[in-house]
């Protein structure tokens, strides 16, 4: 295994929640699933700031910060029934990636946590 990239972010809780007031800002930042998901959830504001704070860590992981056309709506944040934290890229984001690390497949490992007044994530990227 070898490791392209780590990215890590930390997000304030209370930053996220000023957004979520703002439905144009939820669709562009998190995906129709992560949306549809949050539905169910206690705590909206703590789920969508550790989805927020993947995003930005992914982001970091390959490089390129959110230039060069990824779109955060386009990395999908959701967890396997044991609750493990997992990404999916789809739509032009997926295909930007691909070319960007010049591979069909990669491997992605986040980790997720936060504790008031903070939500932070971790992504490692491997080839």
């Amino acid at each position: 295994m070898t490791i392209y990239g780590i990215g890590t972010d930390i997000t304030k809780i209370s930053r996220i929640k000023k957004l979520l007031k703002n439905k144009k800002i939820i669709k562009r930042l998190f995906s129709k699933n992560e949306i549809k998901k949050s539905e169910n959830k206690v705590n909206k504001v703590n789920y969508y700031a550790k989805r927020f704070a993947a995003k930005e860590a992914f982001t970091k992981a390959i490089g390129i910060g959110i230039s060069k056309g990824i779109s955060f709506n386009e990395i999908e944040i959701y967890n396997l029934k044991s609750g493990k934290p997992e990404i999916n890229l789809i739509g032009k984001t997926q295909i930007i990636v691909k070319k960007i690390l010049k591979k069909k497949k990669i491997n992605t490992f986040l980790t997720l946590s936060d504790e008031d007044p903070f939500a932070i994530a971790t992504v490692v990227i491997s080839l």
